[in-house]
């Protein structure tokens, strides 16, 4: 029965080491690392926490792949570290012509076997492909069918909601009519949908729309700074 893994292997050139990390469809973490040319040493198997631990409250709704695959993240980050900068396989998903070993009983967790034969699969099978790998991870769980991040989503910041006395004004401009101060002040102001415009008596000043903008910066300062206080 086939097997789905993710994972990389990565060297080191000063060393002439390499480290080898793959995930499984079943959650379990396979390391094997030593120096290049020779057989590797072969850390027993992770399994997954959510198997090991499904009572633990923090878990609970978690999904078997989560925490693999942030443990798969985390020996990238640390092996790159560690200067095992030498790109040996890129990130890949692969689906492996082999069937993985079974999990051990829960009550027995050391009883998991390393599976040299899966870590040679998967150096024998990735494609030569560079890829970061959150891209390999995606079409891991894209194979599995579980949900995948969308990709190229634009960012739109979402308008906030307009006081009611400001929405009232927005409909009179958008009719067309004007908004303007009390007649009976010497210095008054005037806004249409073309243009604000500053009076004092009889003489007008029409503002471009950088002064207004500006002139709105300082009077928000102006409300803000003499804000009473609410207590």
């Amino acid at each position: 029965m086939p097997t789905i893994v993710v994972g990389f292997r990565l060297g080191h050139a000063v060393t002439s080491r390499q480290v080898t990390v793959l995930v499984t469809e079943t959650g379990v973490l396979h390391r094997a690392h030593g120096v290049c040319g020779q057989p590797p040493k072969l850390d027993p198997p992770k399994l997954p926490p959510r198997y090991l631990h499904p009572d633990l409250a923090w878990m609970k709704g978690e999904h078997m792949l989560t925490s693999p695959i942030s443990a798969l993240r985390d020996h990238h980050t640390t092996a790159m570290k560690k200067g095992y900068t030498e790109v040996l396989i890129a990130p890949a998903c692969v689906r492996l012509d082999l069937e993985e070993h079974p999990m051990p009983p829960k009550e027995n967790p050391h009883d998991a076997r390393p599976h040299p034969e899966l870590t040679e699969a998967f150096i024998g099978t990735a494609p030569d492909t560079a890829q970061p790998l959150g891209a390999a991870v995606d079409e891991f769980r894209a194979a599995l069918g579980l949900p995948v991040r969308q990709k190229n989503v634009i960012w739109r910041a979402r308008r906030a909601p307009v006081p009611p006395r400001i929405e009232a004004m927005l409909r009179t401009l958008a009719r067309g009519s004007a908004i303007e101060s009390p007649e009976r002040l010497a210095v008054g102001w005037r806004v249409t949908p073309q243009a604000v415009t500053l009076r004092i008596g009889r003489t007008a000043e029409p503002l471009d729309r950088p002064a207004v903008l500006e002139l709105q910066a300082a009077l928000t300062a102006w409300l803000r700074l003499t804000q009473p206080p609410t207590s």
